[in-house]
């Protein structure tokens, strides 16, 4: 199983620290505006507004909204994997890969809660609402395998990176039907998919 590479939405990328300031200000603009009027009715106008640059910064980088979501659900990734990777060095391998399974989880769960626009991009698998797409889940198994092969001391071999699929797109699901049930995630539903999970995972990572 070959990594999937990592795309970009930009039409341009900055090179200039003011485009990058520029940039960064129109997606969490963007990231604002998901959580208050929705997917459907968010515009690249209004998130010029919103940001407070002319309309003609936005199309520099994006050609639409939808370019603009998935870039917001790119810089989720990158943020995720940064939060992921400071807890698994502050555990420095104690309590073994189910420690390193509830960091994973944790991290997802607070971004889910706390992250504006992230309930409804997360790494940008549900835009249009009601879709599911594969790519994205796959980007995000491959990153964690990176990741947990170093904190597991094995390569991330194709093994490791299919168990570490499946358990992603079966924590995807679930964290949804948490979400669904509750606004904040139901903890009986959450509990049960870490189980699960730990049953899962300990036939490869014991």
């Amino acid at each position: 199983m070959m990594p999937v590479p990592h795309p970009t939405s930009l039409r341009r990328a900055p090179v200039q620290r003011r485009s990058a300031e520029r940039l960064t200000r129109i997606l969490d603009a963007c990231a604002d505006l998901l959580d208050e009027v929705g997917y459907d009715e968010l515009s690249t106008r209004a998130v010029a507004a919103r940001a407070g640059v002319p309309i003609g910064s936005v199309y520099r980088f994006f050609g639409n909204k939808r370019a603009m979501a998935d870039a917001l659900g790119e810089r989720n990734l990158e943020r995720y994997t940064e939060r992921v990777t400071r807890r698994l060095e502050e555990t420095a391998g104690e309590g073994g890969w189910r420690a390193a399974v509830d960091a994973v989880l944790d991290e997802y769960l607070d971004m889910k809660r706390t992250a504006p626009g992230f309930s409804l991009v997360d790494f940008g698998n549900q835009i249009p609402i009601g879709t599911r797409h594969a790519e994205p889940n796959h980007r995000v198994a491959d990153r964690l395998a990176e990741l947990l092969s170093g904190y597991l001391g094995r390569g991330p071999d194709e093994e490791l990176r299919r168990t570490v699929l499946v358990a992603v797109e079966t924590a995807d699901t679930l964290v949804h039907l948490a979400f669904r049930v509750s606004p904040e995630g139901d903890e009986r539903i959450i509990d049960e998919m870490r189980e699960l999970l730990r049953a899962y995972l300990s036939r490869s990572l014991d």
